[in-house]
């Protein structure tokens, strides 16, 4: 990324890291870079001393911010987030400035030798992305529960309810919708910072090793897999009942024409 202004964090020596996830975009072009402190991801800095970093999936992620100042930046945020959620997804995690200890996590807290900003955006794209997996999570937990009742009704009966179809509609839009939010963020990514400061990458490592990224990414990828080819299923079975059920309207009709035929020939 490209470095700006330092750190207004370099004196703080303990303070807290706190993601939120707003909506589905954030239009950062709006937004501009003219107090910018660093861009890719673009960062800034907020009156009382704190940093945010705002990712263009929707999570901006606070470092040393009051509720108060939170809250300021946020409803000034607000007119540039695209479909915000009504309750947004929140994580966070303490950082602690200790050069004696090793860079990584320990006890539940983030150490770190400096609070330069090229820290700080590595824990900001590790939080986003852990904060982005736990919408998903519930979300695909909650479309998993609403789909088994039908597979054991198809278990047991051999046929599913007609009120299938708008599960399969509703699996589609979410699975194009959440598709497209997991490839936005690219979970798998290397983020840019460490194209510059590639010293850091044993850092970004071990953060990305304690929130899991990848293991998570991996089981919602499987469920999404799992939903997707479930959806597939049902919409081929209602298809093919339809198609059934026109076969026997023909099957009926030619039988009628039959005996309208063959009525016709007694009378005559």
């Amino acid at each position: 990324p490209k470095k700006m202004n330092e750190s207004p964090l370099s004196g703080s020596s303990a303070f807290k890291a706190r993601a939120v996830l707003l909506g589905e975009r954030i239009d950062l072009r709006a937004w501009g870079t003219v107090d910018a402190l660093a861009t890719a991801p673009l960062t800034v800095a907020v009156r009382g001393g704190g940093v945010v970093v705002l990712f263009r999936y929707g999570v901006t992620v606070f470092f040393n911010v009051s509720p108060v100042e939170e809250v300021a930046f946020l409803s000034h945020l607000g007119p540039l987030v695209a479909n915000a959620y009504e309750t947004p997804e929140t994580e966070e995690v303490d950082i602690r400035i200790d050069p004696s200890v090793k860079e990584g996590v320990k006890g539940g807290a983030v150490y770190l030798e400096n609070a330069e900003i090229e820290r700080l955006q590595l824990i900001a794209d590790v939080l986003s992305k852990s904060v982005t997996l736990a919408l998903y999570e519930s979300r695909v937990a909650a479309d998993l529960d609403r789909i088994e009742p039908f597979a054991m009704e198809l278990e047991r009966t051999g046929r599913i309810a007609g009120k299938a179809k708008d599960l399969v509609r509703d699996i589609g839009a979410m699975l194009l919708s959440e598709q497209r939010m997991v490839g936005r963020a690219e979970m798998l990514e290397k983020p840019e910072t460490l194209w510059d400061h590639p010293a850091l990458e044993g850092l970004f490592a071990r953060l990305e090793d304690e929130f899991e990224i990848r293991e998570r990414y991996g089981v919602l990828e499987r469920k999404l897999t799992l939903i997707s080819h479930t959806a597939q299923t049902l919409l081929e079975l209602l298809q093919n009942r339809h198609a059934l059920r026109v076969e026997w309207y023909i099957v009926i009709l030619i039988a009628v024409e039959i005996c309208l035929s063959l009525y016709d020939l007694f009378l005559r």
